[in-house]
């Protein structure tokens, strides 16, 4: 609970908290759902044929090219970052952007060229991982509470056998 929920409004608080709410825009639920789902599709859609590229020009099968695959993904994401291209398609399509891999790439990407003039180890290094680092602890803490639910609910199935 927030602290403005927590505590009384006085009668000229409640007063000024009703005419911002009246004056304050309406947000554009339908047509930022339309934008995340144009480029949040548009994104996938550039990933399947990527992989698709690496199944039919590379020789790999569809198994093996998602890896190769994968890494164009980050590159391109990492690339448009630097251009600061990937920005202006965020602003545009808000949570369209945030597809797992790119999004996660711009992340850390746009923390290290934050910090870039407070040196390689300490900016670059450090601030990498702002963004990023609670993704990484709760994806590791998810893995292993599976891990450990799937060995009790079949633990004849684990690793593989």
């Amino acid at each position: 609970m927030s602290n403005s929920k927590k505590k009384k409004l006085t009668p000229v608080q409640q007063e000024y908290k009703e005419l911002s709410d009246k004056r304050e825009p309406a947000r554009p639920v339908l047509k930022n759902c339309v934008r995340a789902f144009l480029v949040g599709g548009t994104v996938c859609l550039i990933g399947q044929a990527v992989t698709d590229m690496f199944v039919h020009w590379g020789g790999f099968d569809r198994e093996k090219a998602a890896n190769p695959a994968v890494a164009v993904m980050i590159l391109l994401s990492v690339v448009l970052t630097g251009f600061g291209v990937y920005d202006k398609i965020a602003q545009w399509a808000g949570a369209g952007t945030a597809v797992p891999v790119t999004g996660f790439a711009n992340s850390m990407a746009s923390a290290s060229i934050e910090a870039r003039s407070e040196g390689l180890v300490l900016g670059v290094g450090g601030k990498m991982f702002t963004l990023a680092g609670p993704v990484i602890v709760f994806g590791t803490v998810a893995a292993f509470i599976v891990g450990i639910l799937h060995f009790l609910i079949n633990p004849h199935g684990a690793g593989g056998h």
